[in-house]
């Protein structure tokens, strides 16, 4: 009973209950009070690196030329809470708020895989082609961005490889049958009704999956949930280059240099991990790179400001501002 306590052991995970007392708060106050601090909102950039911010910002919202949004789109004033996609909600009210309500946007919530039609706010999107009609906001973030701190020294840990995912996908299922029962990984899925019972394996907390070097981030129906919070501990992100991205800018990670980059085919895993247990300060360098890749996002004033205008250039950009 203690061990099953401790699996699911929450201590770790972004608190539910804060953020949706504090979004529905945020339904209670007037959008006029938040239009009029947009200005000295925007102002702040002076406090950071502008250079920076503007980089960021093209990179989510790569819209160059003005397109007029078509027929359909959501009137800021219509856009309001509903039963489904809520944290989608939610997460893009925080900034959308800021601006006049007789304004218009596309929102395409979920994981989103293709390029919309027209200029669209999404969460993910292709890393591959052109993707200016996918406008990145940080959406969904109580999910996907999660840092912790590893108390634990990459050279202490087992030389093995956990992971531990739903196996939904036939890209996840291929990587089963292939190292399943591989003496240097521990993997398996925890979906209670999966396709796969055969690879079943029990649910394991944070706390011990950073016990060991390596930790697969596969990639499910968009990116790999996991990423961000490997990414921040002492242990090595394992994975094929990445095909999508969010907020955290996937497209730009740097393979062997802010995670182990293995084939699409999986076929050099136990090469590529068997050169980092040989090489602990290559090993030690990409942590390091990790962890100042993830710097920047812990920083929710600089965070904010960014978001803000990347909605902003998305209005100006669809002819609205």
């Amino acid at each position: 009973m203690l061990e099953s306590f401790k699996r699911m052991s929450f201590k770790h995970k972004n608190s539910k209950m804060k953020y949706y007392a504090v979004n529905y708060a945020r339904q209670l106050l007037p959008k006029n009070y938040f239009q009029h601090r947009l200005t000295k909102k925007l102002t702040t950039i002076s406090q950071f690196d502008e250079h920076y911010i503007q980089y960021r910002v093209n990179y989510y919202n790569k819209l160059t030329d003005t397109r007029p949004l078509s027929e359909g789109a959501t009137k800021l004033s219509d856009f309001r809470l509903k039963k489904k996609m809520k944290v989608y909600f939610f997460d893009a009210f925080e900034f959308t708020r800021y601006f006049s309500s007789k304004l218009s946007a596309f929102f395409c919530f979920g994981d989103v895989t293709y390029i919309p039609e027209q200029p669209s706010i999404v969460k993910s999107r292709p890393i591959e082609g052109n993707n200016s009609n996918s406008v990145i906001l940080k959406l969904d973030k109580i999910r996907h961005f999660l840092f912790l701190h590893d108390p634990n020294a990459f050279q202490d840990k087992k030389n093995k490889l956990i992971g531990r995912a739903k196996i939904n996908q036939i890209h996840r299922a291929h990587f089963m049958e292939m190292y399943f029962n591989h003496p240097m990984c521990d993997v398996g899925g925890v979906t209670k009704h999966c396709r796969y019972p055969q690879w079943q394996r029990p649910r394991l907390t944070f706390d011990e999956q950073m016990k060991y070097k390596f930790i697969l981030c596969l990639e499910g129906h968009d990116v790999a949930t996991n990423l961000k919070w490997v990414m921040s501990s002492n242990s090595l992100a394992v994975m094929p280059k990445p095909v999508y991205e969010t907020w955290f800018m996937e497209g730009t990670l740097i393979p062997n240099y802010h995670y182990v980059q293995i084939k699409d085919d999986y076929s050099d895993l136990e090469e590529r991990m068997n050169y980092y247990i040989d090489h602990t300060d290559e090993a030690l360098q990409i942590i390091e790179h990790a962890h100042e890749y993830i710097k920047p996002f812990k920083n929710k004033k600089q965070e904010d400001l960014i978001s803000l205008l990347v909605f902003k250039k998305y209005l100006e950009k669809t002819g609205q501002a």
